[in-house]
Formats: C-alpha cells, sequence, structure tokens
C-alpha cells in the first residue's frame, strides 16, 4: 500500500497541486495531504497506508495557524475520523474525534520546501467511553505554486 500511495504521487504532476503539502507518518503508517499550511487556516485529510482492506480510516482535519516564522508553523486543529468499512461490519463509520496541537518545521533552510512535521493529539471514540494520546513525526513537502514571468 505504501509504494501504491508513492507511486500516486511521484506520477502525478507537481504543478497540480498548487501550494499543497504531503506527509508521511511513517511511525504511525498513514499519508497526509493538506491546502497550504502557511495560510492562517488550511485543511489537512489523512488515510492510513499500513492495510489494504482491514481499514480505511481517514481523518479530516482544519487546522488554524497560531504563530508562524520564516523556519516553523505552530498550529492546533481538530478532527474527525471515519472509516468506510465499518458500515459492511455494521458498525458506525464515524470512529471518533480528535484536537491536534502540532508544529511543522523547517530544518534546512536551503531545503526550505521540507520540513519535519511533529503533532500531539488525544484521540476520543464517538461514544467518548475510551481514547488513546498520539504522538505524530513525520516529514512533509511543501508544493510552491509556480508564477509564469510576464
Amino acid at each position: 500500500m505504501k509504494s501504491i500511495a508513492l507511486s500516486l504521487f511521484l506520477f502525478c504532476p507537481f504543478i497540480a497541486f498548487g501550494q499543497a503539502s504531503v506527509a508521511y507518518y511513517p511511525f504511525n503508517s498513514f499519508l497526509s495531504v493538506s491546502t497550504n499550511p502557511n495560510k492562517p487556516v488550511w485543511f489537512d485529510a489523512r488515510v492510513q497506508t499500513n492495510t489494504l482492506f482491514g481499514s480505511l480510516s481517514t481523518t479530516l482535519a482544519p487546522m488554524i495557524n497560531v504563530r508562524q516564522t520564516t523556519t516553523a508553523n505552530y498550529y492546533v486543529g481538530a478532527s474527525a475520523r471515519f472509516n468506510a468499512l465499518n458500515s459492511l461490519a455494521d458498525t458506525d463509520v464515524l470512529e471518533g474525534y480528535a484536537l491536534h496541537v502540532g508544529v511543522r518545521v523547517v530544518p534546512l533552510t536551503i531545503l526550505p520546501n521540507v520540513r519535519v512535521a511533529f503533532e500531539l493529539s488525544p484521540f476520543a471514540r464517538s461514544n467518548f467511553k475510551s481514547g488513546i494520546f498520539y504522538s505524530y513525526l513525520g516529514v512533509a513537502y511543501q508544493f510552491n505554486k509556480r508564477v509564469k514571468n510576464q
């Protein structure tokens, strides 16, 4: 599944991403596609990549930048996690909710599009009877929109 996701992003034209961002969190096995995280409000969509049909957990999260510097974006957000396969098992498609507190840092100023992403995220099941505290560490790439010379 990881190779399929990587292939899709390698063969997509980079210009189609505009100012989007793609991140991969290898320890948690999920792929994230975001709108421009440099804007004050941005949107993040995440999908698990560790299984083909066992779980199709998808997280949708609006994020808000609370502080920005030239080398870091500090943000907060909330999300809902869905799993379309739960409907086949006759369970709720909505798995739960999470809060997100994170930072995306430019570790090398010579590569400003490459970012290290770190996030803390408490998650609660949709019935609020159980939860877990997640921490995410990954690598993100920020695509830039090309400006045509006039």
